[in-house]
């Protein structure tokens, strides 16, 4: 009794190893199509700088997705602000619909991971 145990631990902690280094993995390659995709739906601008500026950080085990040479124009581009002489510009979501991508391409890999596929 104490073999077929000690053979399900083993068995189990096998297999929890290869799905943390999947899960590493799929953590960057998602991360890097996010930027991709943030690079390729951001505004341009007058000069892209904007859109060329979005960056991939390790952070610890996590990836952290951030703009490098404009990050506080992110809020203003995805929400609208108010103009100098009144009014508003316009809202142009593309961080939140990036980062519903990278949420459903996350999860589904994730899944394909833990069933074996």
């Amino acid at each position: 009794m104490q073999d077929i145990a000690s053979e399900i631990t083993k068995a189990l902690t096998e297999y929890t190893s290869e799905v943390e280094a999947e899960m590493d993995i799929i953590k960057s390659d998602v991360a890097d199509e996010t930027v991709n995709m943030l690079k390729a739906n951001s505004p341009t601008g007058r000069r892209g700088k904007y859109a060329k500026g979005w960056r991939v950080k390790k952070d610890g085990t996590s990836y952290v997705i951030h703009n490098a040479t404009n990050a506080g124009l992110t809020h203003l581009t995805e929400k609208g602000h108010a103009k100098r002489n009144g009014g508003r510009t316009k809202a142009q979501p593309h961080i939140s619909i990036a980062e519903q991508e990278a949420i459903k391409k996350f999860e589904n890999k994730i899944e394909r991971v833990i069933r074996g596929d």
